[in-house]
């Protein structure tokens, strides 16, 4: 049985309610120190404000987990460079269900991001961790590898992150801009 992700989004929460419900001060300055360190070229911004669909991301996360610091400030930067995405996040321990859908390698991995058309149809998901930092994993592996979000990462890996997930938003909305469903609805 697929779940509802509609009403899961229906139920998840906005990224400062959901970091003050479910983070602690420390945690909250933490996803503080990354967004604040987070920037979109003008490029990335055009591309963003070029959305013509709106699309649905249900982020599952945990306000504790280093990977959701270091990549979960990158979509509130998205929505607000796009009118058109709408993000809401849920604990990941506060939902089982989904964590079971969304597991990763049978793990309950962090983030994941579920990516919805307008009328709550699944386009994909994506997660826990991008391209590039699986590579600087694999880079480090008999090093420190454990990231916990009290160091942040460094301005190359995050600018290449921000385009990792950039990449599954436009591929997203490309798919969303294509279906053929969608573009009779909207006579384009």
């Amino acid at each position: 049985m697929m779940l509802d992700y509609s009403a899961k989004f229906a139920q998840a929460l906005p990224y400062q309610e959901f970091l003050q419900k479910h983070g602690t001060e420390a945690h909250r300055q933490r996803w503080a120190a990354v967004h604040a360190r987070v920037a979109l070229s003008p490029e990335q911004t055009q591309l963003l404000a070029g959305f013509t669909r709106d699309m649905y991301v249900l982020v599952m996360a945990g306000a504790w987990c280093g990977d959701c610091v270091e990549q979960c400030p990158i979509f509130e930067h998205f929505a607000h460079a796009s009118p058109r995405i709408h993000v809401r996040y849920c604990d990941r321990d506060a939902f089982p269900d989904l964590q079971q859908a969304l597991s990763i390698c049978g793990g309950a991995r962090v983030p994941v991001a579920v990516f919805l058309s307008e009328d709550g149809h699944p386009t994909g998901w994506f997660g826990d961790r991008t391209l590039t930092r699986y590579r600087k994993i694999a880079a480090d592996q008999w090093g420190e590898v454990c990231s916990i979000g009290l160091v942040p990462p460094e301005e190359s890996l995050m600018a290449a992150t921000v385009q990792d997930w950039l990449n599954e938003f436009e591929r997203n909305q490309l798919i969303l801009r294509t279906s053929p469903r969608l573009r009779k609805k909207h006579g384009d």
